[in-house]
C-alpha cells in the first residue's frame, strides 16, 4: 500500500497510476445480500433460473454494487496521511461499461487526476477503473471527488 503525505504529495502525483488492488470475487450470497440492503431485488440480479435464460447467461453484479467497492480497493492501494480530514464529496462522472457475471474477480485501479485548492479544503479528483479478470473492458470507470482538509 502506498502512503501519501499531503495535498503536496498528491499534487505531484497528478497524471500518476497509484495502483491495483487485489482481485476479489464477486459471489450469488453478496449479490443478495447488496439486493436486501438496496432492496433492489431484480431478477437479472438474484434469479438465478431466469438470469441462465437471460441476456447474460447468469446473474449479474448490481451496478452500484460494483460501484460501492470504490473504498475497499483504494483501502489497499494507498492512504493519505498529512490532513485532518478525508470525506466523500462527490462523483464527477460514472459508466458502468460492461455487466459483470456472477463469479467474476474484480480490481480496481486508482489514478490521480486532478487536484483543485478551495475555500472549503482541497478537492481530490481520482479516476477509478474496476477491472473485470480476463476482460478487456472495464465494469465500471468513475471519477471520484474527495475533499481533504488539511
Amino acid at each position: 500500500m502506498r502512503t501519501l503525505n499531503g495535498i503536496d504529495e498528491i499534487t505531484s502525483l497528478v497524471g500518476t497510476e497509484l495502483g491495483s488492488s487485489e482481485w476479489t470475487t464477486i459471489d450469488q450470497d453478496a449479490i443478495n445480500t447488496f439486493a436486501d440492503v438496496t432492496d433492489d431485488h431484480q431478477w437479472i440480479h438474484i434469479d438465478e433460473e431466469r438470469a441462465a435464460e437471460g441476456p447474460y447467461g447468469a446473474t449479474i453484479v448490481h451496478g452500484f454494487f460494483t460501484l460501492s467497492l470504490i473504498p475497499k480497493f483504494s483501502s489497499e492501494i494507498f492512504t493519505i496521511e498529512g490532513v485532518s480530514i478525508r470525506v466523500n464529496y462527490g462523483l464527477n462522472k460514472v459508466r458502468f461499461a460492461q455487466p459483470v457475471p456472477v463469479g467474476s474477480r474484480l480490481r480496481g485501479t486508482v489514478s490521480v487526476n486532478e487536484v483543485i485548492p478551495g475555500d472549503k479544503g482541497t478537492q481530490v479528483i481520482l479516476k477509478h477503473v474496476i477491472e473485470i479478470e480476463g476482460q478487456e473492458r472495464p465494469a465500471c470507470i468513475a471519477e471520484v471527488v474527495t475533499l481533504l482538509v488539511e
